[in-house]
C-alpha cells in the first residue's frame, strides 16, 4: 500500500471507530447492519498486523452503502454518527478504487473490462453518496431530488423518453454531426491544396466558430423552421470547425523525411494523401469526432430552447422546469449524458480499431 492507501485507511478506521464511541453515548439506537458496518471499521485497522485484500475493502464499502442506504430511515433527525458511518463507506470506497487503479494500471490494457469496475464503483459511491444526503438533509425536491425518485421518473416515462430521443439525437444530432464532419473534412482537404484557401478561409472559420451558439440558435429557427432541421443546421455550425482544424493539422502530421519518400517514388498527390498524411492525420481526426460527439447534443439540446415541436430533449427541460417537474428535468439529463458517453464510447472503439498502429494506442 502507498502512503496515501495507509492514510484512507487510518482516516476510514479512526472515523469507524470515532462513531462507535459516538453512538454509545447519544440517546439513538444503532441499527444492527449499522452497528455491524461501524465495528468491522474498527476491525479493519487490524490491516497493519495482518495485510487485508483489496477486495476486503470493497466489501467494506458495499457493508458501509448497504448500512446507510437501509438504516436512513430508521432516525429522526439523522445523529452526527450516521453521517460519520456515510464518510468512512465513501473513504472505504476510495481506498479500494485506489488499490484497484494500482493493481491494474500495469495491465490496464489486457483488463480493459475489468478496469470499468473502477468508474463504475466511483459512480455508485457518488449515488449512494447524493441518496444520502438528500434524503437525510431533507433537502427540497425542486432543489435535488435523490437518484432514487429519478430513477422511477425514467421507469414510468421511458415512452416520452424516447419520443425525445428519437427527435433531439436520431435526427438533429446525427444528421447535423455527419454533415458538419464532413464538410468540415472536405473544406480541410481543399484547403490542403492550396495557400490560398489556408490564409483566407482558417480565420474566417476560426470566426464562425466563435459566434454565440444562443445568438445562433435562434436565427437558424427562423430559416429553418422548428422542427429537426434547425437543431441540425446548429450542431453543423458547431462541428464544422474543430474537424477543419484538427483535419488540417494532422495532414501536416507525416514527416518531411517520409514525404521525400513517397516523392522519390513518383507518387502523386492523391497517393501521397491516401497512403501516406491520411492515415497519419487519423489520431487528429478521430480527436476532433470524439469532441463532436459531445459539442453535438449540447448544440441540439440547446437550440430547442429557442422553437421546437412538443417533443424533444431540450423542449421538455424547458418546458418541465417551468412545471417545477425537476425530477423528468433530470431524467433527460441523464439521458442525455448516457446517449453522449455511449456515442463517445462508440467512436473511441472505432479509432482504436482504425488507428490501432499509433503509439498512443499502445496501452490504451
Amino acid at each position: 500500500m502507498t502512503q496515501f492507501q495507509h492514510f484512507l485507511a487510518i482516516v476510514a478506521g479512526g472515523l469507524s471507530a470515532a462513531a462507535v464511541a459516538l453512538s454509545l453515548v447519544t440517546p439513538f439506537e444503532t441499527a444492527l447492519v449499522l452497528k455491524a458496518f461501524l465495528l468491522l471499521g474498527v476491525a479493519s485497522m487490524l490491516r497493519f498486523i495482518v495485510p487485508l485484500g483489496l477486495w476486503v475493502d470493497g466489501a467494506f464499502a458495499l457493508l458501509g452503502a448497504v448500512a446507510v442506504l437501509t438504516t436512513i430511515n430508521v432516525f429522526s433527525p439523522i445523529p452526527p454518527f450516521f453521517w460519520m458511518a456515510l464518510v468512512a463507506a465513501w473513504l472505504f470506497s476510495w481506498l479500494f478504487v485506489e488499490r484497484l487503479s494500482k493493481a491494474l494500471a500495469p495491465r490496464l490494457g489486457d483488463n480493459a473490462g475489468l478496469g470499468l469496475l473502477i468508474p463504475v464503483v466511483f459512480g455508485m459511491t457518488l449515488l449512494v453518496a447524493w441518496e444520502v444526503v438528500t434524503r437525510g438533509a431533507n433537502v427540497p425536491q425542486v432543489i435535488l431530488p435523490p437518484p432514487s425518485m429519478i430513477g422511477a421518473r425514467i421507469a414510468s416515462s421511458l415512452g416520452l423518453l424516447w419520443i425525445d430521443f428519437q427527435q433531439t439525437f436520431l435526427k438533429a444530432v446525427l444528421a447535423g454531426y455527419a454533415l458538419g464532419c464532413g464538410l468540415g473534412f472536405l473544406v480541410a482537404i481543399l484547403i490542403d491544396r492550396s495557400p490560398f484557401l489556408k490564409s483566407g478561409l482558417l480565420p474566417l472559420g476560426n470566426f464562425v466558430s466563435a459566434l454565440p451558439i444562443v445568438g445562433v440558435a435562434p436565427i437558424m429557427v427562423m430559416w429553418f423552421g422548428f422542427d429537426w432541421q434547425s437543431k441540425a443546421a446548429v450542431v453543423v455550425i458547431m462541428t464544422f470547425f474543430p474537424m477543419l482544424v484538427n483535419t488540417v493539422a494532422g495532414l501536416n502530421a507525416a514527416s518531411a523525411i517520409e514525404r521525400d519518400l513517397m516523392r522519390t517514388y513518383a507518387a502523386s498527390y492523391w497517393q501521397t494523401l491516401l497512403k501516406l498524411r491520411l492515415p497519419a492525420a487519423g489520431p487528429f481526426i478521430f480527436n476532433a469526432l470524439k469532441i463532436n460527439s459531445t459539442l453535438a447534443l449540447i448544440g441540439a439540446i440547446v437550440a430547442e430552447f429557442f422553437g421546437s415541436p412538443v417533443a424533444g430533449m431540450g423542449f421538455r427541460i424547458s418546458a418541465e422546469i417551468g412545471r417545477m417537474n425537476v425530477d423528468m428535468v433530470w431524467a433527460e439529463i441523464a439521458m442525455a449524458a448516457l446517449a453522449g458517453s455511449v456515442f463517445y464510447g462508440v467512436v473511441a472503439l472505432i479509432e482504436r480499431g482504425v488507428t490501432f498502429w499509433h503509439p498512443s494506442m499502445r496501452g490504451a
